[in-house]
């Protein structure tokens, strides 16, 4: 029950550190999605009533936003491009060798340990780079599944070494 409230502490940090103003909704989804890497339900609702606006309307905006999503994402977010210039360079290689890799089934994109995330995007806008991957904010260009395992593996071995 405690890591409940405290759960509940920092987003009322959050809150507080934006003066209660539902004005700065989006500053402080985006600053809660920071620290749990998602919205959550419960979360949501509280934010909609410490800031005496209704569930619907703060769902919409988490809605809207590409940006925002409802659902726990891995702390590494491998984000592999699959637009023209990639899928022609074979970018569905790329992205069946991660799914092999993290041992990821049709419709599964996070890992059950929580540490990979993997999306498909249509654009990275490395089109030179083809085919291009994103994991967090690193950009990884002229990829091969060889390539993306051992990536992979040197981020599970340094995860292991913490």
């Amino acid at each position: 029950m405690e890591a409940n409230y405290s759960k509940f502490n920092r987003v009322c940090q959050i809150i507080e550190e934006n003066g209660f103003d539902k004005s700065k909704l989006i500053p402080i989804l985006q600053a809660v999605q920071n620290e749990y890497r998602y919205l959550p339900e419960e979360i949501l609702a509280f934010i909609a009533s410490s800031l005496n606006i209704s569930p619907a309307r703060v769902y919409g905006v988490a809605t809207f936003f590409a940006h925002f999503t409802l659902k726990p994402k891995g702390k590494y977010i491998i984000k592999v491009c699959d637009g023209t210039a990639c899928h022609v360079k074979k970018s569905r290689g790329l992205i069946d060798a991660v799914k092999n890799k993290l041992g990821l089934k049709d419709g599964e994109h996070t890992t059950k340990d929580m540490l990979f995330t993997l999306e498909t995007v249509s654009c990275l806008g490395a089109c030179g780079l083809a085919p291009v991957l994103l994991m967090n904010e690193e950009v990884h260009g002229q990829v091969t599944p060889d390539k993306v395992v051992k990536l992979i593996d040197a981020v599970i071995k340094q995860e292991e070494a913490r």
